[in-house]
């Protein structure tokens, strides 16, 4: 059986625990426009209060970027 990146992420992406208190929102964007989005998404839900971070990201085939930012649903 041949095993694609996206099998594997596919997997893993099941395995996570789905109940871990962060909020996830994925977006596909230009590289420009991911760079902006980042910005704008860390400067809203700063790490200090929200934990926010980029938690993964991919260059797709076609340039763009598409990438996880993750942070907690409320500050304390």
């Amino acid at each position: 059986m041949v095993f694609r990146p996206r099998d594997l992420a596919s997997r893993m992406a099941a395995r996570r625990k789905p109940d871990d208190g962060y909020l996830r929102e994925t977006f596909s964007l230009p590289r420009d426009q991911a760079r902006l989005r980042a910005r704008d998404f860390l400067k809203r839900y700063p790490k200090a209060a929200y934990m926010s971070a980029v938690e993964s990201w991919r260059e797709l085939p076609g340039g763009d970027i598409e990438f996880t930012m993750r942070r907690l649903a409320s500050a304390d």
